[in-house]
């Protein structure tokens, strides 16, 4: 085996691992919860540190490295996220945890741009599709993966192997990278360092994505949410203005210039947007309302990393054919009919919900590959350093506004559902002929089963009143019956609420060439 396909594989194991870790704590954190006697609001900043930090750090991470030696900042990368990895898995408290996943995610803002530049650079001038195509399905491939391996090791292992995992990865990669890597003949970017340009970024983006997590729980129009997208809009406008003002600034304008690349950054956000609305919500239909355990609910999403992977390298080397109008035409469409079916039968048919996984999982593959592809275009140097550091952004930025969309307008639906399970339930017991006190103390204790379901946890309701259900045998097993009915409509309405924002997306092909130019 050559030493640029040993290269090759160890920046697809990059891209990997650092996409896996976006995702893959989802479902244990119960489990971690458990362990450190936490909340999971509280909990959640381990989740949402690594986001923030993995989206603020990317771009002036990789303007240091082309000054550094993109090599030695690779293995620097690596050790961080491995410690990172090292320390989550030990650690005994959430604030330890939260600090660990901080150092992972500055390691993963280095090493994911670094993978996807320095495999693009190891064909030269040749022919980039393959390498592309394989680095693209990676990215793909390893989000969706992340509930799924994630359910695997927490239900056979322990939660903590969902990060000592990566620590002997990252030990095999970096002794290779030691073997492999040319440290002393690196091409190094020469010239003054962007400062302003760096702190503005990694504030507007830190206020973005903290205000998109953080704005439900603080309230949408709190003084918090306000005061952190006021400080975003102002820092944003302040970056493209000194952007424009410098000869070496952060992101160079003149990749906006490029119209594909403006396709694909906004092709790249729109359809991680709504794939992540699918891999996150869908697990927790199944582990709260039908009841799954969280390997169980977490395998459901199976067929949609398995047509990611399938679909993803084969759109890649079909764009030049077919061009990436069609190709992503075709995939939005793919991913509408699999939310429509989501938005009807398919969360109450398991044939049903493997279809539509299939078909969004296809969808997303024939959008991923092409615009991956077309985010480097023919860039070299800095320009497909920035290029990969801004699509690296990009897709944290979708999978974030996935999160703050889906989970705050799934939480309305969920409430109204509450509302709507508890005067039909009222309703049904004060029709049952029975003394006052007794359909007062029927009624308070059947309120209380579906209040207590803790935002969104309808196995505490299904609970309550089973209890109950054995008091009034007929009328509170239709109370039962209906709640469920309510919850699951909750979370259909959110697919079809999802359906004309699907339409539109299309639109964006507009900004793409018929056929990819040669």
């Amino acid at each position: 085996m050559n030493q640029r396909i040993l290269k090759h594989i160890i920046f697809m194991f990059g891209i990997f691992i650092c996409m896996l870790d976006t995702t893959v704590m989802n479902v244990a954190l119960p489990s971690i919860a458990t362990d450190f006697n936490a909340s999971l609001n509280t909990l959640s900043w381990a989740l949402n540190i690594y986001t923030i930090l993995f989206a603020a750090l990317t771009i002036p991470l990789t303007r240091i490295s082309e000054r550094i030696g993109e090599y030695k900042c690779y293995i620097i990368g690596l050790i961080l996220f491995g410690l990172g990895s090292l320390f989550s898995g030990i650690s005994g408290d959430t604030n330890l945890l939260v600090g660990s996943r901080a150092i992972q995610s500055i390691g993963a803002a280095i090493v994911f741009p670094l993978s996807m530049t320095l495999g693009i650079k190891l064909v030269g001038n040749g022919d980039r599709t393959a390498v592309i195509a394989s680095l693209g399905v990676t990215q793909g491939l390893a989000a969706a993966l992340g509930p799924i391996i994630g359910g695997i090791i927490t239900n056979y292992f322990s939660w903590r192997w969902i990060f000592f995992i990566n620590v002997p990865i990252i030990l095999i990669m970096i002794l290779f990278g030691f073997i492999l890597f040319n440290f002393d003949d690196e091409n190094k970017t020469k010239g003054s360092f962007d400062f302003i340009g760096s702190f503005l970024s990694i504030l507007f983006l830190v206020s973005l994505t903290l205000g998109l997590l953080k704005g439900r729980n603080w309230g949408w129009d709190s003084h918090q949410t306000i005061i952190t997208f006021s400080t975003f809009l102002l820092a944003f406008i302040l970056f493209i203005y000194t952007e424009t003002k410098i000869n070496t600034p952060m992101i160079p304008m003149e990749l906006f210039k490029n119209h594909q690349f403006i396709g694909a950054s906004i092709v790249i956000v729109i359809s991680n947007l709504f794939l992540v609305a699918v891999t996150v919500i869908l697990p927790t239909y199944y582990s709260t309302v039908k009841n799954y355990n969280a390997l169980k609910a977490s395998l459901m999403l199976v067929p949609i990393t398995l047509m990611i992977f399938i679909m993803a390298p084969l759109s890649g080397f079909a764009l030049k054919k077919t061009g990436a109008k069609f190709l992503i035409s075709i995939g939005f469409i793919l991913m509408i009919i699999g939310y429509y079916g989501f938005s009807t039968k398919g969360l109450d048919s398991f044939k049903l919900a493997i279809l539509f996984g299939f078909l969004i999982g296809a969808g997303y593959g024939l959008i991923t590959g092409p615009i991956t592809i077309i985010a480097a275009s023919d860039f070299k140097g800095n320009l497909l350093n920035s290029s990969q550091s801004v699509a690296g952004v990009l897709r944290q930025v979708g999978a974030v506004l996935a999160v703050a969309i889906f989970v705050t307008c799934l939480y309305g639906n969920l409430g109204q559902a509450q509302n709507k399970s508890m005067n039909y339930a009222n309703n049904t017991i004060s029709k049952i002929n029975l003394p006052g006190f007794m359909k007062d103390k029927i009624i308070n204790d059947t309120d209380k089963a579906i209040k207590n379901r803790n935002s969104n946890d309808t196995k505490k309701v299904n609970t309550g009143i089973s209890v109950i259900d054995n008091q009034l045998t007929l009328s509170l097993r239709n109370i039962k019956s209906e709640t469920k009915k309510n919850y699951i409509f909750a979370f259909k309405k959110l697919y079809k609420d999802a359906l004309p924002f699907m339409l539109l997306s299309i639109l964006s092909i507009t900004l793409f060439d018929k056929k990819r130019k040669d």
